[in-house]
């Protein structure tokens, strides 16, 4: 989910913990127990700091070890722990167990989109990623507004918050469903002996999909709206040559990092005078007829890599800008 939801839920988190009287009867201890839920909420991404360093390193992390059991684990004691260190006086196991539920819920929340996480390492690298949730849900972060104003007014935040969340279990049932009825479209269009992988990706819009599908031979990009399917690409599927010049390329730490996390993708290459360039394209995020998630390395005649780059780029031009290979 983004930042904003996951705050969002903290909050409500917070205010579901009155229903242990112990916090609703002492004032410093709900507020230690709401700063718990709020930074337990946000604690797994603080891996965003990793981008300062590069993107093949955030891309490597992000959602990865930050989000799995060890550091789960972590957060909920680390949090608790230095609440206590400021409100010695305050009972430990409520500071942690409102903590680390709100860590918790934040990665439980986070493997329903597109993107996901590694939530069950050390035991699976295994990206979890649902798919049927877009990353900020505009029903959700209302339903949340609403019972910030029906606490607002009154309203006991448990009866509140237990209520939407109720419901909101009931929007993904919803959504879940909407995505198993396009997954059989595909599959019926296919053939199930076809098919070895479908991905779906929500967006903002409820009646808008984002769709790659993985066939034997081929490579599709289709679009759903109000759950009519549209092919809007097919590439065939190639796979990657056993060469020495692919091998270079995977041994760059930004193609490494991009084919660590996509689970879908095509690959091509331009040849020119001193050099190679290969682009490795995710095919999960198609954006008006863009495909923004890439990674590219250019790789000299002597099989030395030039510069390379991953991330999100939107145009050609920037794409260039971060390849520019100065003339000796």
């Amino acid at each position: 989910m983004d930042t904003g939801t996951h705050i969002a839920m903290g909050v409500a988190l917070g205010g579901i913990a009155t229903i242990d009287p112990t916090i609703h009867d002492n004032p410093v201890l709900f507020g230690a127990v709401m700063v718990g839920t709020i930074v337990g909420s946000h604690a797994p991404d603080f891996d965003t700091v990793l981008k300062l360093k590069n993107n093949a390193v955030y891309l490597r992390h992000h959602r990865g070890i930050t989000h799995s059991i060890p550091l789960v684990i972590f957060w909920g004691f680390f949090i608790s722990s230095l609440l206590y260190i400021a409100v010695p006086n305050s009972p430990y196991f409520t500071l942690w167990r409102w903590t680390a539920l709100a860590v918790v819920i934040h990665v439980f929340v986070d493997i329903f989109n597109a993107y996901g996480t590694q939530a069950l390492r050390p035991f699976s690298n295994r990206w979890i990623a649902l798919g049927f949730i877009n990353t900020f849900d505009p029903v959700i972060f209302v339903a949340h507004l609403i019972g910030f104003g029906l606490w607002g007014i009154g309203l006991h935040p448990t009866a509140v918050f237990l209520s939407i969340y109720g419901l909101l279990s009931l929007y993904y049932l919803k959504r879940y469903w909407q995505k198993r009825v396009l997954e059989h479209k595909l599959l019926l269009y296919y053939g199930e002996n076809e098919v070895e992988g479908i991905y779906t990706s929500p967006t903002i819009k409820q009646s808008i999909w984002r769709l790659a599908v993985t066939t034997k031979n081929s490579f599709y990009v289709a679009r759903a709206i109000d759950g009519n399917i549209q092919i809007v690409h097919q590439f065939p599927r190639v796979p990657l040559p056993n060469n020495k010049l692919i091998a270079t390329a995977k041994t760059d730490k930004n193609v490494a990092a991009f084919l660590s996390f996509s689970s879908v993708y095509r690959w091509e290459m331009v040849e020119y005078e001193n050099y190679k360039e290969i682009r490795f394209i995710d095919l999960r995020y198609r954006s008006k007829d863009h495909y923004p998630f890439v990674a590219v390395v250019k790789i000299s005649n002597n099989l030395d890599i030039l510069n390379s780059y991953t991330g999100w780029i939107f145009s050609e031009d920037k794409l260039q800008d971060k390849l520019l290979i100065e003339d000796d």
